[in-house]
C-alpha cells in the first residue's frame, strides 16, 4: 500500500479496501476522503496516487503557511480545471449518460446469479460460467457500480439460456473497436444497416444481418 505523509499533516494512502481500511483503523484523523476505483491499471493508480499526494500536500502547504489573496488564488488553480470545460464536451456527457441510463432501464442485463438461476447452473460460486464464457468470446458484459450484467437478449431460451451462437461473431467482429458499454449502445440502438430495428431484437431470429450490420460499423468506424 502506498503512504505518503507531509508536514501539514496530510496522508494520501493507496491500496486495495483491505489494506486501507487496515490503515484508516489506526488513523488519528479528524476527517478522511476516499477516492474508490471499480477499475484501474496499476500504472495509472500509481501516476494518480502520486498527483494527488503532490496536490493535497501543495494546497494544505498553502492554507497553513499563508492566508493571503495570493494564497487562495493559487489554491483555486489547483482545484479548478486548467481551462473552462468546452460546451461540446458537456453536451457530449449529456449524451453519454442519457444513453447508459436507457441501457441500465431496459430490463434487458442479468447477474450471473440471475443467469444461473435460469440456465440450471452451479449456484456455489454462480459467476463462473458466465465469466468463462465472457473470456472465451461468446457474451460481453457491462459493468456497473462494481457488478458485472450480462445482455438477456444474448441467452437463447431453446438451449437452457446459453449464449446465442451468432454473439460470439459479432463480439469477434468488434474486437477492439468496442468495450462491452460501446457493445451494449449498440445493441440498444436503432440500425439504419437492419432497416431502423434494434441489433438486439434481431440476434436471435436474424443472426447473419446482425453480424453483417457488426462488420459495417467497424468499417464505418475504421474508415472514420
Amino acid at each position: 500500500m502506498k503512504v505518503a505523509e507531509d508536514r501539514t499533516g496530510v496522508a494520501t494512502w493507496g491500496g486495495t479496501p483491505k489494506e486501507v481500511q487496515a490503515r484508516l483503523g489506526r488513523s488519528h484523523a479528524d476527517q478522511v476522503l476516499v477516492l474508490a476505483f471499480d477499475k484501474i491499471d496499476g500504472s495509472v493508480f500509481e501516476t494518480l496516487a502520486a498527483n494527488v499526494s503532490s496536490v493535497a500536500s501543495s494546497m494544505f502547504d498553502v492554507l497553513l503557511q499563508r492566508h493571503d489573496n495570493e494564497s487562495l488564488e493559487r489554491l483555486a488553480e489547483v482545484l479548478v480545471p486548467r481551462a473552462p470545460v468546452a460546451p461540446r464536451l458537456l453536451k457530449e456527457a449529456a449524451m453519454w449518460v442519457k444513453a447508459r441510463r436507457a441501457v441500465l432501464d431496459s430490463g434487458d442485463w442479468l447477474t450471473a446469479a440471475q443467469i444461473a438461476e435460469l440456465a440450471g447452473l452451479s449456484r456455489v460460486n454462480p459467476s463462473t460460467q458466465p465469466n468463462k464464457w465472457k473470456r472465451q468470446g461468446a457474451i460481453f458484459a457491462i459493468h456497473h457500480n462494481g457488478v458485472d450484467y450480462f445482455p438477456g437478449f444474448g441467452l437463447d431460451p431453446g438451449s437452457q439460456f446459453r449464449p446465442v451462437k451468432a454473439l460470439a461473431k459479432v463480439i469477434e467482429a468488434f474486437g477492439g473497436h468496442k468495450d462491452g458499454w460501446g457493445m451494449a449502445y449498440w445493441f440498444h440502438s436503432d440500425n439504419g444497416f437492419l432497416g431502423g430495428q434494434r441489433p438486439q431484437d434481431l440476434l436471435a431470429t436474424e443472426p447473419e444481418r446482425v453480424i453483417e450490420a457488426a462488420r459495417d460499423e467497424v468499417q464505418d468506424i475504421a474508415h472514420g
